[in-house]
């Protein structure tokens, strides 16, 4: 068989073996694949990039982490800032506990996507781990979170049935190119305004912060923490009902918004509708229940209601 066949015929093979549930053997079949594109000199950086991606994935559900890191490393050296790679890597390093390195791909995943919920909910994840872990300086711990390039960004792309296909249909793609380009430009000016937000809150100047929290989502109104953070600043203004509206904002965005939740039952005490308040700190407590502020935010409520 010629090679070429004999690649597609390995690869279809993987699928099925992987969708059945054996990782091993699916793995093995990747890697004949990937041994035949080397020896058949042939340098299909898109081909070989997906081979990776696919057996990281093995190796993923199989436990074999550093394996699927290694994996994932060539798969993004070979097409820089893919979804699936990009996912899967920071998956392993968050089982290995490594997760300054996973919130950096979770944070490029949603550079190059903004609605992967899988992202949204690892960078969750990570952020409760890294403020148990770092404290509130956590952030300034983080290894640098690269910028992806307007070419890489796929978050207005048409829906498609995979990132492979995304790829290939790039040049039959009849959308205009202006359109993801312009959003492209001002999400990142949105990000760049919620980083000078985040810079004021740090100096306590929430009035400044608040402007800037704004002026970020007049541009993206899909960014969770932006919401968040505004809140933040809100309470501390004593303006509790717009406190409330961002909340409820990012809960729509992720129902199980940590930050949101407390922020909002924060609001609801100070504007002393302590039964509304009990019931977001209920909430979050379910999601995280050994949350120390929400516990103790609690025994001062049913103080309250006493």
């Amino acid at each position: 068989m010629a090679p070429a066949p004999r690649i597609s015929e390995l690869r279809r093979a993987g699928n099925e073996q992987f969708r059945s549930g054996q990782y091993s053997q699916a793995a093995a079949l990747y890697g004949k694949a990937l041994e035949l594109l080397e020896a058949t000199g042939d340098v299909d950086p898109e081909e070989r990039s997906v081979l990776y991606s696919n057996r990281a994935a093995c190796y993923l559900k199989d436990g074999n982490c550093s394996l699927c890191i290694k994996d994932c490393s060539i798969a993004l050296d070979l097409v820089p800032f893919g979804i699936k790679p990009l996912l899967r890597r920071a998956a392993a390093y968050e089982a290995l506990e490594r997760y300054q390195l996973a919130y950096v791909d979770y944070k490029t995943v949603l550079q190059v996507d903004c609605t992967v919920q899988a992202a949204h909910d690892g960078v969750n994840r990570m952020t409760k781990a890294l403020i148990e872990k770092d404290g509130l300086q956590w952030r300034q711990k983080l290894p640098p979170i690269p910028t992806v390039p307007v070419s890489a960004q796929r978050r207005w792309d048409s829906p498609v049935g995979s990132q492979e296909d995304t790829s290939r249909s790039k040049s039959n793609n009849t959308a205009p190119v202006t359109k993801p380009m312009t959003t492209a430009a001002t999400t990142e000016r949105a990000n760049t305004l919620k980083q000078e937000g985040n810079e004021f809150v740090k100096k306590g100047n929430y009035k400044k912060a608040v402007e800037k929290y704004t002026e970020s989502l007049q541009l993206h109104k899909l960014e969770c923490a932006t919401y968040t953070n505004r809140a933040l600043c809100y309470l501390n203004l004593k303006r509790y009902k717009e406190a409330i509206q961002d909340c409820t904002e990012a809960l729509k965005l992720d129902t199980k918004n940590v930050k949101a939740f407390y922020r909002r039952a924060q609001a609801y005490k100070e504007l002393k509708d302590y039964k509304s308040s009990v019931a977001d700190i209920n909430r979050l407590l379910k999601i995280e229940p050994t949350n120390t502020a929400a516990q103790k935010l609690l025994q001062e409520l049913n103080k309250l209601l006493k």
